[in-house]
């Protein structure tokens, strides 16, 4: 029996959780699935092919002790906190997988983990992760048919099925929150179009989008997806005129979230004293100049 440890339990987990205990039976595994509280995970108790229970990440004691009883570690955690789990993996000898992207902290370990014969697999999730899987799928076909490539566009996102699309955003929260509100900060997005070389910082990211639509769904605005450079030699698509990795939403989405960074509202670099007991409007207020709204 394999035993595969899951280390934190929010928002994308759940679907990841269900998959495996699906496959448990047939491909001989069982889960110990943790996370800082567990309230939300107790239903899973009454299944024989999984435990659950609270972690201290940063104890590193308690960590490495999960490790040492697990062969496979499969870290859900925000991708801040990877290397902690990724430092001990390699201390400890166990094979890892992240759904984020590789960092260059995670880089910069990528020799010792081969020198130790492990594998760590990063961007397993949907975007980055399927998308990549989709992506080689099409480029690998074409090739074995000697095409040339000239474009290459790829649009993910986690869009909200018509039947529960039922706010004035066409969107829900289906993962870390946090991630959602920092979208797009750090390094300005990366790509080229036409032969030319585009770069867009934070500021601008959300006013450059493109509308495409998709048969049966309708409109959607696109908007350039991090450093899509870096994947042409991935992709083996170093000639590429073309490449651009997008995330897609809904029509208007890009439009009225750029007016959230415009106010200030996503800027997590200070805290708003009393907030919590602010009504949405005298939160809103604290972005505006004038005293009259």
């Amino acid at each position: 029996m394999r035993n595969i440890l899951i280390v934190g339990a929010g928002k994308s987990s759940p679907y990841l959780i269900k998959y495996l205990l699906d496959k448990s039976q047939e491909q001989n595994l069982y889960l110990n699935i943790t996370d800082v509280t567990i309230d939300h995970l107790l239903h899973h108790k009454k299944n024989n092919r999984c435990t659950v229970s609270t972690i201290n990440i940063l104890d590193d004691k308690e960590r490495e002790g999960y490790l040492l009883k697990n062969d496979i570690i499969i870290s859900m955690l925000p991708a801040r906190l990877h290397m902690i789990l990724a430092n001990s993996c390699l201390k400890l000898k166990k094979n890892l997988i992240t759904a984020s992207y590789v960092s260059d902290e995670m880089r910069g370990i990528n020799t010792d983990v081969k020198d130790r014969n492990l594998i760590f697999l990063n961007e397993m999730g949907l975007d980055p992760g399927i998308d990549h899987m989709s992506a080689k799928k099409v480029i690998d076909k074409l090739k074995e048919n000697s095409c040339s490539i000239y474009s290459f566009k790829s649009y993910t996102g986690g869009l909200i099925a018509p039947e529960s699309d039922n706010n004035s955003w066409n969107y829900k929260f289906t993962w870390n929150p946090r991630n959602v509100v920092l979208a797009g900060q750090g390094s300005p997005a990366k790509y080229i179009e036409n032969k030319k070389y585009k770069y867009l910082p934070y500021n601008r990211l959300f006013e450059n989008t493109e509308r495409i639509n998709i048969n049966e769904y309708g409109g959607f605005d696109v908007y350039p997806n991090r450093d899509s450079l870096k994947y042409r030699e991935i992709y083996d698509l170093n000639d590429i005129e073309t490449m651009i990795r997008g995330t897609i939403r809904k029509v208007g989405f890009p439009n009225s979230w750029n007016m959230l960074i415009r106010l200030g509202l996503t800027d997590d670099s200070f805290k708003i004293s009393n907030s919590e007991g602010m009504t949405y409007r005298e939160f809103l207020n604290c972005f505006c100049h004038s005293t009259n709204l």
